[in-house]
């Protein structure tokens, strides 16, 4: 069996909120066919509440604190990647945003993403098409067709909503299949020997 990684993203401010219900339903989901196609699927999931200090110290300062610059490691090295946000004035949250400002320019390029986010209304399901896939557009994120917006009147209609969710993980579980495991390149790593270097090879 094959193994490999996911790491859910959720911004929502509140505890419990229904962002982190959101994202939980998709993982749960990813994990389930996953295993369908013989993969032991990973699941790391991180709520950005709990790193927003750190987030703002890193945009002021420019290092990241060691609790986030962990979250950015699991990022880089994961082979999937659910995001999901609140969304607040027709776009996604503020703490959402600045998370995916802080990574490296390159830590999305060609990996798997869900985008998802939750609303009051379906009114703001179209924030998935003109706010959120154009930043994962810009990211050279490689994300699925399929966006799941969750309303408040959604939670009533379950059948629907598990539909879009069950789609959703099957495309990301499908693309995460087809690729090699995600390799993280160390940026210091020395890339020839000092006896070459020496020699000016």
């Amino acid at each position: 069996m094959k193994t490999r990684s996911l790491v859910v993203i959720s911004a929502g401010l509140s505890q419990p909120s229904s962002t982190r219900l959101l994202a939980d339903r998709l993982s749960a989901a990813a994990v389930d066919q996953a295993a369908g196609l013989g993969t032991d699927l990973s699941v790391r999931v991180v709520e950005l509440r709990d790193v927003a200090h750190d987030l703002m110290n890193h945009m002021l300062t420019g290092f990241p604190p060691a609790a986030l610059e962990e979250v950015i490691d699991a990022v880089s090295a994961a082979d999937g990647i659910i995001a999901v946000t609140p969304i607040f004035n027709a776009s996604y949250s503020g703490l959402f945003k600045s998370f995916f400002d802080v990574l490296d320019k390159d830590a999305l390029v060609d990996k798997p993403v869900v985008l998802a986010a939750t609303g009051g209304t379906g009114r703001h399901s179209l924030a998935l098409e003109h706010a959120l896939r154009p930043m994962f557009a810009y990211l050279r994120a490689a994300t699925t067709a399929t966006a799941v917006f969750a309303a408040t009147d959604d939670w009533g209609a379950d059948d629907d909503l598990r539909t879009r969710v069950a789609r959703a993980a099957g495309e990301l579980v499908r693309e995460i299949d087809r690729r090699e495991p995600a390799v993280v390149t160390d940026p210091f790593a020395l890339t020839a020997s000092f006896e070459d270097m020496l020699a000016g090879t």
